[in-house]
């Protein structure tokens, strides 16, 4: 079983437009969509889309409108009471596959209400393999949100305890990198280098994203899964990097990939793969979520064909 948490859920919309957005004029959409959203929630539905065991847990209000969406997807939920509702995100695409976000704040958590988050986390990690942290943390915590959620389930559950995946950016994953010692760390490549505090070459990609993970794999987190939107991704870990590019697809929604590229990866994971199969079919969920509209999780059936290769950049002996 995989767990996945999602502190800062979103109700996203998407507005499809017939040309490129114009700022500052009118244009008319061609179609649109609702989905229930917020990274942990897309992992989520990416995995028991593949028929993987998944419990997402959120903070929901009872009257909130965004139950009916998160209701339709068919995931198994469990939501902790709170005041606020859900914020909505929109998205706007167009026919090159240019999408352009607009998010609002979300959720003000009460220290009652981050404190039942949690105990709903520690509960429903008993069994799991993975625990999924992902998104943008809600007003109302702090930065080392995260980390107080992985002290917690560390020390109710040992050495049982599940691995951690982390999917944020910004303060969230630079405390995690400093203190949650995570399993896994999925950031895309702007948001390594700005953990780095560092700019990545414009040229040899790969390895230049590579040699910055390198820097706090495994001293301080034991994998990161660098995703690179259209050129692939780039795993590091204790025995050696590895590169990946994207297969071929025609875009048509980036919103979402990287938490179905994290999806693929996990999926992987559990089935056993080595860190090559891990990649590969991390890249191959992300360019399917990129191939449909709106939020949509893939499933197997939406994986792109062609062959994906895996370039070693390094190994360790």
């Amino acid at each position: 079983m995989i767990v996945t948490l999602t502190a800062n859920p979103s109700l996203d919309r998407t507005l499809g437009l017939a040309a490129a957005l114009r700022p500052g004029a009118v244009q008319a959409a061609t179609d649109s969509r609702e989905d229930a959203g917020g990274k942990g929630i897309n992992v989520a539905r990416a995995l028991a889309a593949a028929g993987a065991e998944v419990v997402a847990v959120l903070p929901l209000a009872a009257d909130d409108p965004f139950d009916a969406a998160l209701q339709a997807t068919g995931i198994q939920a469990r939501r902790v009471p709170v005041r606020g509702h859900v914020r909505a995100n929109l998205a706007i695409t167009d026919p090159a596959g240019v999408t352009t976000k607009l998010n609002l704040p979300g959720l003000t958590l009460s220290g009652s209400e981050a404190a039942a988050v949690i105990e709903t986390v520690v509960d429903a990690c008993a069994g799991a393999l993975w625990l999924v942290l992902a998104g943008s943390l809600p007003l109302g915590v702090a930065d080392d949100f995260y980390v107080d959620v992985i002290e917690a389930v560390r020390a109710a559950h040992g050495t049982d305890a599940p691995r951690f995946a982390v999917d944020t950016s910004g303060a969230a994953l630079a405390a995690v990198v400093a203190r949650g010692e995570a399993d896994l760390i999925k950031p895309n490549d702007e948001e390594l280098a700005e953990l780095a505090r560092t700019k990545l070459p414009t040229g040899d990609l790969a390895h230049g994203v590579a040699a910055v993970a390198s820097t706090i794999v495994p001293s301080r987190v034991r994998t990161a899964l660098v995703t690179l939107g259209s050129r692939g991704a780039v795993l590091v870990s204790a025995d050696g990097s590895w590169a990946v590019s994207s297969p071929v697809i025609e875009a048509v929604s980036t919103v979402g990939a990287g938490d179905s590229s994290l999806a693929g990866y996990l999926l992987a994971d559990v089935t056993g793969s080595g860190p090559e199969g891990r990649l590969r079919n991390a890249v191959r969920y992300g360019a399917a979520a990129a191939s449909l509209p709106g939020t949509q999780a893939p499933s197997p059936a939406d994986l792109p064909t062609a062959d994906v290769f895996v370039t070693p950049l390094s190994s360790t002996p």
